[in-house]
């Protein structure tokens, strides 16, 4: 009979704006700032992790070479522990916690910890592929796949155009929805509600230190107004997203640290939250958005669960068409719906939202008192991750 896999730490740096407060960090040394706290949170020998499991978007330049395990040693766990990087796109850290989930409730090992790293500021979304464009290098989409689709243009600004028309969400929706996430972001920080999850570290921007700590997510607008949302340009011409109906590109980093009941007993802790339940779809590449809606279901079905079972929704604002289609698909309670805010105000560190959201998710269920919380997350290639936790 498989373990159980059980959550003992969960934490985040807030987020940076690009060429931010964040920018001047390396992304080696961001995550590794990420296992450092979840070690001192726990209180743990750092030797006892049998595994660091780090997610990333965009592996290229100070994120290439297995940034899983340059995070390790740059942090103060023993080079004796491993690393490893999962890249499956914006889900890729939420794929690391099912990775150590499965790991743990398999009894191959006792602790790891799921994290994820995105620097966006020093690698932009794409710079791979346009680098290597320039140097005469293909691109990832080859003949066969491009037959399989024929004329199909493989973009997620595309597909979040074509989620507000397929669920006949209008601009004024979508505009009132980023509103609101700002808004509840605004809230939770005033209210210090990601208190427990934010890590202190060194404000570094690209020029110089300037020696005080980052502990606000730096997308907020505080100023924020429909009017303004209202104003800002159309991404295509005719069509209903803007930037401000869209994720903030953002610097980041988050972790969790899952352990079975060996690691409990072995450590000597008390667990924030159970895996409840894990899925990963894959889905329509060319809408590429809409995995969250049947990844949903699947979960649902797999579980015995129903969505009003569940407490509070974490859905991943890629682009305010995303929750409002799982949201109006589903027939969801909007009251339950990313309650503190999401990527469009607090922005998206691709590879690090997955353990982000988890661990607003945790601490949120922990706060409020309530039992059951899931997280949905859209990813490249019409791929999605979904999660039941449950808090303890």
């Amino acid at each position: 009979m498989a373990d159980e896999a059980y959550i003992v730490a969960a934490v985040r740096t807030a987020g940076g704006r690009r060429n931010g407060r964040l920018s001047g960090w390396h992304p080696a040394d961001l995550a590794a700032e990420v296992l450092n706290a979840l070690v001192d949170c726990v209180g743990i020998d750092p030797a006892a992790v049998d595994d660091v499991l780090m997610g990333c978007a965009n592996q290229f330049g100070p994120q290439a070479a297995c940034i899983g395990r340059n995070a390790v040693l740059s942090s103060k766990l023993p080079e004796t522990v491993p690393g490893l990087s999962i890249d499956r796109q914006c889900g890729s850290s939420q794929q690391a916690l099912h990775f150590a989930a499965q790991a743990v409730m398999s009894g191959t090992m006792d602790v790891v910890i799921a994290a994820g790293v995105e620097c966006m500021s020093r690698v932009p979304i794409n710079a791979q592929f346009e680098i290597a464009a320039k140097e005469g290098f293909d691109k990832p989409f080859g003949p066969k796949m491009k037959a399989r689709y024929p004329g199909a243009v493989f973009s997620q600004y595309i597909g979040a155009e074509m989620m507000a028309k397929k669920y006949e969400l209008s601009k004024e929706q979508l505009d009132e929805f980023s509103l609101s996430s700002h808004l509840k972001a605004i809230a939770a920080t005033e209210s210090k509600r990601f208190h427990n999850e934010i890590i202190p570290i060194e404000v570094r921007p690209a020029t110089e230190n300037v020696g005080e700590l980052h502990l606000h997510d730096e997308g907020i607008r505080f100023d924020a107004s429909i009017e303004a949302i209202r104003g800002v340009r159309l991404l295509t011409e005719g069509g209903r997203i803007t930037a401000a109906s869209s994720s903030q590109i953002c610097d980041g980093a988050s972790g969790v640290m899952v352990v079975n009941a060996k690691g409990l007993r072995t450590l000597g802790v008390e667990p924030l939250a159970r895996i409840h339940h894990m899925t990963v779809l894959g889905h329509d590449p060319v809408i590429v958005l809409e995995g969250p809606i049947p990844a949903t279901e699947r979960a649902l079905r797999k579980s015995g669960m129903t969505l009003g079972e569940i407490d509070l929704y974490e859905v991943n604002e890629a682009f305010a068409s995303v929750p409002l289609a799982w949201q109006k698909a589903l027939d969801a309670d909007p009251e339950r719906l990313n309650v503190n805010g999401g990527a469009i105000a607090l922005g998206h560190p691709l590879g690090a939202t997955g353990t982000k959201l988890a661990s607003t998710l945790i601490h949120e269920l922990r706060r409020s008192g309530k039992r059951f919380g899931l997280e949905a997350v859209c990813e490249g290639g019409g791929m999605a991750n979904v999660t039941i936790i449950e808090r303890l």
